[in-house]
This record gives structure tokens, sequence and C-alpha cells, in this order.
């Protein structure tokens, strides 16, 4: 089934003085209607190019981008100015206008920027009057409302990011860009605006695509990721499919270790002096995770069990525990060790020494 956003061999190339720079080759994605889709990769694969061309603030150099199976490409300025129109945006630094107060802020778009306007045309199609109600509609949706006439200055990265969001709704959008929309805010804000979006996409269908570098973002929030690295797409699917099996360098590096770009840990150092070493990751699923499945392997097989690292996470909304084990050098015990867990509907995939 044809998605919202069709994706099909999408090339950029950025031409320099000095060289050319490709910081995108050959990308394919397909979008369905009301999903929450993940966009991951560490810091210059090309993420935020790639999102920049979905509305094509960037055009592509090569491919093709279609929303709602119409080319982007094949658009006049007019065309594309009412196709932007469905297609909000939202950013890490949050683009308000300090000079004005919140709800002139969301205000803003509603009477200068079109929205409405069935031909893509720059003047205002609300009154005053029209544009402050449903201003005050969008805070509300927010949890704003309290600070409609509140300066940016005045207010705290979660509540810029909150004004930032209804603004974005004011043109009633199909589709919600969010270009790394949580890189600057504490965790605990993180998760408030998180559950905003969820609650958004849940309440009024709309399609959201989330730009990020945290892969906890992408377990929290979306059903479906793509990892991009160094300009490709290197690897697709469910959320839940990559957090139990992931298959590339890239994947596993963001999932094992929790985030792209974070410094070494002392734990991290540590586990390099594993290497050599037959180490695995295993995924527990809900029904194995009321057995002491470790415990009765050792019983089982009358050997210990190095334990490196254990934690819970929460992979679309349900808590998924997951386990980095040491086994045994003997070959034969290690491969009916693995047999023991997957038989017990475990995912196992092998590390080398934790480090991917």
């Amino acid at each position: 089934m044809a998605g919202i956003i069709e994706v099909h061999g999408l090339s950029k190339t950025f031409v320099t003085k000095d060289a050319d720079v490709e910081a995108l080759q050959g990308i394919d994605l397909s979008i369905q209607a009301g999903d929450i889709y993940g966009i991951i990769g560490m810091s210059g694969a090309g993420k935020s190019t790639l999102v920049r061309c979905l509305n094509f603030l960037e055009r592509p150099t090569a491919g093709t981008v279609e929303i709602e199976g119409r080319d982007l490409s094949g658009m006049s300025e007019k065309e594309l100015r009412a196709k932007r129109a469905e297609i909000a945006m939202i950013f890490q630094h949050f683009n308000l206008l300090m000079q004005k107060n919140v709800i002139d802020n969301i205000c803003f778009p509603l009477l200068y920027g079109g929205v409405g306007k069935k031909d893509g045309g720059t003047r205002g199609a609300m009154t005053k009057k029209e544009a402050r109600k449903r201003a005050e509609e969008l805070l509300e949706i927010v949890g704003m409302s309290e600070k409609a006439k509140a300066y940016p200055s005045q207010l705290s990265g979660g509540q810029k990011q909150r004004v930032a969001i209804a603004r974005a709704l004011a043109a009633n959008p199909k589709i919600l860009l969010c270009d790394e929309a949580t890189s600057a805010l504490d965790p605990q804000t993180t998760q408030s605006i998180l559950q905003l979006l969820k609650q958004i996409n849940r309440e009024y269908g709309i399609t959201i695509v989330i730009i990020t570098h945290e892969m906890a973002v992408v377990r929290e929030i979306c059903s479906h990721v793509a990892i991009i690295g160094e300009g490709r797409l290197v690897e697709q699917g469910r959320v839940t499919d990559i957090f139990e099996h992931p298959r590339t360098k890239e994947a596993k590096e963001l999932i094992v270790r929790g985030q792209s770009g974070e410094s070494r840990t002392l734990e991290d150092r540590q586990m390099d002096l594993m290497k050599g070493k037959c180490c695995i990751r295993i995924v527990f699923s809900v029904n194995s995770s009321f057995e002491p499945v470790i415990a009765n392997m050792v019983l089982r097989f009358g050997q210990p069990i190095n334990i490196l690292r254990a934690d819970t996470k929460n992979v679309e909304g349900i808590a998924r525990g997951e386990m980095i084990l040491s086994l045994p050098d003997d070959v034969k015990l290690q491969e009916e060790m693995k047999a023991y867990l997957i038989d017990r509907g475990l995912a196992v995939e092998e590390v080398d020494g934790y480090v991917v």
C-alpha cells in the first residue's frame, strides 16, 4: 500500500568550491498515513538534509518525493507553497519570534502565512478575531493557555517547544516533521513533549516524522524507524523488530550503546576488555520476562554466566528487558546455551565483546 510519503532513489549533492559533497545517496522510504516514523543516525549522517527534502526546502539532486501520490518535483512554486501548508515543521531551537508574545506567535501564520488558502497565496485567510480564537484553541491543546501573553524569553525550553507545536498545528497539517525537536531539552521535559506528540497523533491522525540521534526517543514514540549512515539508508523496519534483531553495524551501535555521539563511559571501556570473548545480547519477550531464565540456564548447564549489562527499555510503550552476557569459552556449550535461550522465546544475537 502506497504511503502518504513515498521517497524513491533520493540523492542530494551539495556543490562547493572545494568539492562536491554527497549528503544522501539512493534513499527509498514509504511512510504510512497516521504513523509515527523515526529517522535516526549519527551527526553528519544526512538525516536533517533528508527531512528538508521531504517538503522540498532542499531540492533533491535525483529521485522523487511523493506526498499523497503527487510528485513534488512536478509542482509549480505556487503549488508547492500550498502543499507545504499541509507539511508543518518544528525545530530544535523553536524558531519563535522573540518580539511577539505566545498568542501572537501562533496568530502569525494564521494572519500572514496563507493558512486556509487553497491557492497557496500569501495573504491571510483569517480575520484577527478568527486567528485569535484558533490560537486559543491550539494553546489549550498543548497545555499553554495560561502563557498566552508571555514572551519566549519568559518560557522554559519545554514551554517554547509546546508553543512551536501549537504554531505548527495552525494550518491543520496532515504531516508534522520534527527535526531534533527534543535535543535541547532535559529528559523529563523530553518525555512530556513526546507524550504530547503521541496525543496529537492519536487524536488528530497527523503523520509524524521524527529526526533524532537519540534511540530512546525512537523507542518511546515511533512504530517504524529508518537508520541513516553516511548518507545511505542502512536499515529500516518496525522498531520492535530492529530492537530485537539489529542487522547492521549502525543499528547495533545505536541500540547497544543507547545513542549516537555519547561519550564512552567507564562501563563501555570495561566492556572492551571482553573483546574476543563470546558475548551475546538477549531481549526478553513479554512471556519470558516472568521466568528466571538465566538462573535456570546456570542450573541446567552447571556453568557460571557473566552478566555484563542488564536494562529495561520502553519499546512502543512496552517494557522490554535486555542483557549482555559473556558465555563460557567452550564452543559447544555456547551453542547449546544460545539454543536454550531461543527455545524460551528470547531474541539472541552475538556481539563482539559488546563492542559492535
